[in-house]
Protein backbone atom coordinates (compact mmCIF):
# COMPACT_ATOMS: atom_id res chain seq x y z
CA UNK A 1 0.00 0.00 0.00
CA UNK A 2 1.37 3.25 -1.42
CA UNK A 3 0.48 6.15 1.21
CA UNK A 4 -0.94 9.13 -0.41
CA UNK A 5 0.69 12.80 0.57
CA UNK A 6 -1.77 14.72 1.83
CA UNK A 7 -2.67 16.93 5.44
CA UNK A 8 -5.72 16.22 7.68
CA UNK A 9 -8.45 18.89 6.89
CA UNK A 10 -10.54 17.97 9.90
CA UNK A 11 -9.81 17.75 13.68
CA UNK A 12 -7.17 14.58 14.17
CA UNK A 13 -8.55 11.75 15.84
CA UNK A 14 -5.59 10.56 16.99
CA UNK A 15 -5.17 13.52 18.98
CA UNK A 16 -8.75 13.94 20.27
CA UNK A 17 -7.96 10.46 22.23
CA UNK A 18 -5.00 11.17 22.83
CA UNK A 19 -5.92 14.13 25.06
CA UNK A 20 -8.92 12.23 26.70
CA UNK A 21 -6.50 9.14 27.70
CA UNK A 22 -3.17 10.52 27.73
CA UNK A 23 0.05 8.89 26.56
CA UNK A 24 2.21 6.21 28.08
CA UNK A 25 4.36 6.50 31.47
CA UNK A 26 8.11 7.84 30.55
CA UNK A 27 10.46 5.55 28.78
CA UNK A 28 13.70 7.58 28.01
CA UNK A 29 15.01 11.16 27.46
CA UNK A 30 14.10 13.33 24.97
CA UNK A 31 16.14 16.08 25.50
CA UNK A 32 19.85 17.29 25.74
CA UNK A 33 21.66 20.77 26.65
CA UNK A 34 24.89 22.30 26.25
CA UNK A 35 26.16 20.18 23.11
CA UNK A 36 28.81 21.90 21.19
CA UNK A 37 28.50 20.06 18.03
CA UNK A 38 25.32 18.31 16.15
CA UNK A 39 25.79 16.21 13.40
CA UNK A 40 22.49 15.67 11.00
CA UNK A 41 22.11 13.62 8.35
CA UNK A 42 18.70 12.93 6.39
CA UNK A 43 17.25 9.49 4.96
CA UNK A 44 19.16 7.22 3.96
CA UNK A 45 17.04 4.37 2.44
CA UNK A 46 19.44 1.95 1.96
CA UNK A 47 22.28 3.64 0.68
CA UNK A 48 24.60 2.45 2.97
CA UNK A 49 27.92 4.02 0.77
CA UNK A 50 26.44 7.74 0.74
CA UNK A 51 25.76 7.60 4.43
CA UNK A 52 29.32 6.41 4.64
CA UNK A 53 30.30 9.31 3.12
CA UNK A 54 28.52 11.97 5.29
CA UNK A 55 29.10 10.17 8.12
CA UNK A 56 33.45 10.90 7.28
CA UNK A 57 32.42 14.50 5.66
CA UNK A 58 31.14 15.63 9.38
CA UNK A 59 34.13 14.07 11.17
CA UNK A 60 32.00 11.59 13.19
CA UNK A 61 33.65 8.52 11.48
CA UNK A 62 36.61 7.48 10.24
CA UNK A 63 38.40 5.26 7.50
CA UNK A 64 37.46 2.29 9.74
CA UNK A 65 33.89 3.29 10.47
CA UNK A 66 34.60 3.68 14.08
CA UNK A 67 33.68 6.66 16.14
CA UNK A 68 35.46 9.88 15.54
CA UNK A 69 33.32 12.42 16.98
CA UNK A 70 34.16 12.59 20.35
CA UNK A 71 31.39 14.42 22.09
CA UNK A 72 29.82 15.07 19.03
CA UNK A 73 26.13 14.19 18.83
CA UNK A 74 24.87 12.21 16.27
CA UNK A 75 21.17 12.65 14.76
CA UNK A 76 20.34 9.97 12.10
CA UNK A 77 16.74 11.59 10.85
CA UNK A 78 15.02 8.50 10.06
CA UNK A 79 14.14 6.68 7.11
CA UNK A 80 17.13 3.95 7.18
CA UNK A 81 14.56 1.18 5.69
CA UNK A 82 12.76 0.98 2.77
CA UNK A 83 14.34 1.61 -1.70
CA UNK A 84 18.10 0.23 -1.63
CA UNK A 85 19.45 -2.62 -0.60
CA UNK A 86 21.76 -1.86 2.26
CA UNK A 87 19.76 -0.63 4.97
CA UNK A 88 21.29 -3.96 7.49
CA UNK A 89 24.63 -2.10 6.97
CA UNK A 90 23.54 1.23 8.13
CA UNK A 91 21.83 -0.25 11.00
CA UNK A 92 24.65 -2.50 11.80
CA UNK A 93 27.03 0.82 11.97
CA UNK A 94 24.25 2.66 14.00
CA UNK A 95 24.41 0.11 16.41
CA UNK A 96 27.96 0.04 16.79
CA UNK A 97 28.23 3.84 16.59
CA UNK A 98 25.78 4.39 19.57
CA UNK A 99 27.83 1.95 22.01
CA UNK A 100 31.12 3.62 20.76
CA UNK A 101 30.00 7.79 20.56
CA UNK A 102 28.67 6.78 24.37
CA UNK A 103 31.69 5.58 25.74
CA UNK A 104 33.50 9.05 24.29
CA UNK A 105 31.23 10.80 25.85
CA UNK A 106 29.10 12.11 22.81
CA UNK A 107 25.73 10.33 21.68
CA UNK A 108 24.07 9.03 18.70
CA UNK A 109 19.97 9.63 18.15
CA UNK A 110 18.58 7.44 15.77
CA UNK A 111 15.13 8.79 15.15
CA UNK A 112 11.92 6.64 13.43
CA UNK A 113 10.89 7.83 9.95
CA UNK A 114 8.08 6.99 8.21
CA UNK A 115 9.78 3.68 6.06
CA UNK A 116 10.47 2.39 9.83
CA UNK A 117 6.81 2.72 10.90
CA UNK A 118 5.68 0.97 7.52
CA UNK A 119 8.07 -1.87 7.83
CA UNK A 120 7.33 -2.82 11.15
CA UNK A 121 3.29 -2.75 10.33
CA UNK A 122 3.94 -5.36 7.51
CA UNK A 123 4.03 -2.64 4.68
CA UNK A 124 6.82 -3.37 2.47
CA UNK A 125 5.60 -1.41 -0.41
CA UNK A 126 9.38 0.06 -0.73
CA UNK A 127 11.10 -2.87 0.44
CA UNK A 128 13.02 -4.35 -2.40
CA UNK A 129 14.06 -7.96 -2.74
CA UNK A 130 17.41 -7.60 -2.43
CA UNK A 131 16.52 -5.56 1.25
CA UNK A 132 14.90 -9.05 2.44
CA UNK A 133 17.61 -11.12 0.81
CA UNK A 134 19.88 -9.73 2.69
CA UNK A 135 18.06 -10.86 6.29
CA UNK A 136 17.60 -14.67 4.32
CA UNK A 137 14.36 -14.84 3.95
CA UNK A 138 10.73 -12.99 3.85
CA UNK A 139 10.11 -15.13 7.02
CA UNK A 140 13.60 -13.89 8.39
CA UNK A 141 12.89 -9.88 7.44
CA UNK A 142 9.91 -10.33 9.28
CA UNK A 143 11.47 -11.93 12.21
CA UNK A 144 14.09 -9.70 12.64
CA UNK A 145 11.23 -6.60 12.21
CA UNK A 146 9.50 -7.81 14.94
CA UNK A 147 8.70 -6.99 18.52
CA UNK A 148 11.54 -9.87 19.53
CA UNK A 149 14.03 -9.16 16.35
CA UNK A 150 16.84 -7.76 17.28
CA UNK A 151 16.56 -4.65 14.26
CA UNK A 152 12.55 -4.33 15.49
CA UNK A 153 13.85 -3.72 18.95
CA UNK A 154 16.36 -1.64 18.56
CA UNK A 155 13.76 0.37 16.41
CA UNK A 156 11.05 0.27 19.04
CA UNK A 157 13.32 2.05 21.18
CA UNK A 158 13.96 5.02 19.35
CA UNK A 159 12.62 8.49 19.68
CA UNK A 160 10.44 10.04 17.11
CA UNK A 161 11.22 13.69 17.84
CA UNK A 162 14.05 15.13 20.00
CA UNK A 163 15.39 18.23 21.40
CA UNK A 164 19.14 19.66 21.67
CA UNK A 165 19.93 22.87 22.52
CA UNK A 166 17.38 25.07 20.99
CA UNK A 167 17.04 22.54 18.23
CA UNK A 168 14.05 20.86 17.36
CA UNK A 169 14.50 17.20 15.20
CA UNK A 170 12.21 15.04 14.03
CA UNK A 171 11.92 13.00 10.75
CA UNK A 172 9.10 15.28 8.72
CA UNK A 173 7.98 17.70 11.26
CA UNK A 174 6.16 18.96 14.24
CA UNK A 175 3.28 20.92 13.57
CA UNK A 176 0.87 23.34 15.53
CA UNK A 177 -1.88 19.78 15.72
CA UNK A 178 0.98 17.95 17.06
CA UNK A 179 2.93 20.40 19.38
CA UNK A 180 -0.38 19.83 21.79
CA UNK A 181 1.37 16.86 23.00
CA UNK A 182 4.73 17.10 24.88
CA UNK A 183 7.90 15.53 22.97
CA UNK A 184 7.59 12.55 25.47
CA UNK A 185 4.02 12.23 24.92
CA UNK A 186 4.89 12.40 21.11
CA UNK A 187 7.46 9.76 21.86
CA UNK A 188 5.83 7.17 23.82
CA UNK A 189 2.82 7.50 21.75
CA UNK A 190 4.40 6.30 18.39
CA UNK A 191 6.69 3.98 20.31
CA UNK A 192 3.48 1.78 21.48
CA UNK A 193 1.30 1.86 17.53
CA UNK A 194 4.84 1.19 15.83
CA UNK A 195 3.87 -2.43 14.50
CA UNK A 196 0.16 -1.42 13.85
CA UNK A 197 -1.40 -0.34 9.93
CA UNK A 198 -3.74 2.30 11.36
CA UNK A 199 -4.14 5.60 9.63
CA UNK A 200 -5.67 6.98 12.43
CA UNK A 201 -2.91 6.45 14.65
CA UNK A 202 0.02 9.47 15.41
CA UNK A 203 2.39 6.75 13.86
CA UNK A 204 0.53 6.34 10.72
CA UNK A 205 -0.96 9.71 10.08
CA UNK A 206 -0.55 11.90 6.97
CA UNK A 207 -0.37 14.81 9.48
CA UNK A 208 2.08 13.33 11.94
CA UNK A 209 5.37 13.92 12.63
CA UNK A 210 6.66 10.90 10.30
CA UNK A 211 4.55 11.97 7.71
CA UNK A 212 3.84 15.53 6.98
CA UNK A 213 5.01 17.68 4.16
CA UNK A 214 3.62 21.13 5.31
CA UNK A 215 6.50 22.45 6.38
CA UNK A 216 8.78 21.56 3.78
CA UNK A 217 6.35 22.71 0.94
CA UNK A 218 3.38 24.83 2.19
CA UNK A 219 3.67 28.27 1.73
CA UNK A 220 6.37 30.59 3.93
CA UNK A 221 3.71 32.56 4.98
CA UNK A 222 2.00 29.52 6.34
CA UNK A 223 5.32 27.59 7.59
CA UNK A 224 6.44 31.27 9.31
CA UNK A 225 2.89 31.20 11.17
CA UNK A 226 2.79 27.45 12.22
CA UNK A 227 6.50 27.51 13.71
CA UNK A 228 5.80 30.35 15.77
CA UNK A 229 3.29 28.15 17.76
CA UNK A 230 5.78 25.00 17.70
CA UNK A 231 8.23 27.04 18.65
CA UNK A 232 6.29 28.74 21.71
CA UNK A 233 5.51 25.23 22.32
CA UNK A 234 8.54 23.64 23.12
CA UNK A 235 11.02 27.04 23.89
CA UNK A 236 12.91 26.01 20.72
CA UNK A 237 14.27 28.49 17.75
CA UNK A 238 15.18 26.32 14.80
CA UNK A 239 13.69 22.41 13.44
CA UNK A 240 15.60 19.92 11.93
CA UNK A 241 13.72 17.54 9.41
CA UNK A 242 14.35 14.59 6.55
CA UNK A 243 11.42 13.25 4.70
CA UNK A 244 11.19 15.65 1.75
CA UNK A 245 14.39 15.51 -0.54
CA UNK A 246 16.30 18.81 -1.30
CA UNK A 247 18.59 17.72 -4.14
CA UNK A 248 20.29 20.69 -3.90
CA UNK A 249 21.69 20.17 -0.67
CA UNK A 250 20.41 21.32 3.20
CA UNK A 251 18.54 24.17 2.61
CA UNK A 252 16.44 26.42 4.65
CA UNK A 253 12.85 28.36 4.79
CA UNK A 254 11.54 31.05 7.04
CA UNK A 255 14.39 32.62 7.48
CA UNK A 256 16.21 30.00 8.98
CA UNK A 257 14.32 28.35 11.45
CA UNK A 258 13.56 25.46 9.33
CA UNK A 259 15.96 23.34 7.87
CA UNK A 260 15.73 20.38 5.44
CA UNK A 261 18.73 17.58 5.68
CA UNK A 262 17.30 15.03 3.71
CA UNK A 263 19.97 15.55 0.89
CA UNK A 264 18.10 12.45 -0.92
CA UNK A 265 21.30 10.25 -0.87
CA UNK A 266 19.41 7.48 -2.35
CA UNK A 267 18.24 10.14 -5.24
CA UNK A 268 21.45 10.92 -5.93
CA UNK A 269 21.95 13.70 -3.83
CA UNK A 270 25.36 14.41 -2.83
CA UNK A 271 26.47 12.79 0.55
CA UNK A 272 25.75 15.88 2.52
CA UNK A 273 24.77 16.64 6.12
CA UNK A 274 23.85 19.66 8.45
CA UNK A 275 26.69 19.96 11.09
CA UNK A 276 26.00 22.74 13.77
CA UNK A 277 29.30 23.70 15.57
CA UNK A 278 28.64 26.21 18.69
CA UNK A 279 25.30 27.74 17.37
CA UNK A 280 26.73 28.03 13.66
CA UNK A 281 25.02 25.91 11.16
CA UNK A 282 27.04 24.16 7.81
CA UNK A 283 26.49 22.12 5.40
CA UNK A 284 29.15 19.65 4.87
CA UNK A 285 29.53 17.25 1.87
CA UNK A 286 32.19 14.52 1.17
CA UNK A 287 35.11 14.67 0.49
CA UNK A 288 36.16 18.26 2.54
CA UNK A 289 33.49 20.98 1.54
CA UNK A 290 31.80 22.56 4.09
CA UNK A 291 29.66 25.99 3.62
CA UNK A 292 28.48 27.93 6.21
CA UNK A 293 24.32 28.58 5.88
CA UNK A 294 22.05 31.60 5.20
CA UNK A 295 20.17 31.23 7.98
CA UNK A 296 18.35 34.49 6.61
CA UNK A 297 17.32 33.27 3.34
CA UNK A 298 13.82 31.35 2.49
CA UNK A 299 15.18 28.70 -0.14
CA UNK A 300 12.50 27.29 -2.07
CA UNK A 301 10.01 24.60 -2.26
CA UNK A 302 11.73 21.60 -3.53
CA UNK A 303 11.47 20.63 -7.13
CA UNK A 304 8.32 18.83 -8.00
CA UNK A 305 10.62 15.56 -9.05
CA UNK A 306 11.65 15.40 -5.54
CA UNK A 307 8.53 15.92 -3.81
CA UNK A 308 7.27 12.50 -4.56
CA UNK A 309 10.74 11.31 -2.43
CA UNK A 310 10.74 10.34 1.07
Amino acid sequence: MQRRVVEPTGPLKWLVLLLLVGCAAPAGQEKWSDVERIVAVGDVHGDFEQFVKALQAAGVVDEKNDWAGGKTHLVQLGDVLGRGPDSHKAMDLLMKLETQAAKAGGAVHALIGNHEAMVLAGVWTYVIPAQIKAFGTKDDFRKAMSAEGAYGKWIRGHNTAIQINDVLFAHAGITPECARLSLREINDTIRKELGKDDEDALAMSYGGPLWTRSLALSDEEEVAKALDEVFAKYGVKRMVVGHTVSLEGVSVRAGGRLIRADVGLYFGGPAACLVIEKGVFYEVRHPNVKRRLDLERAAPAAPAKARKAG
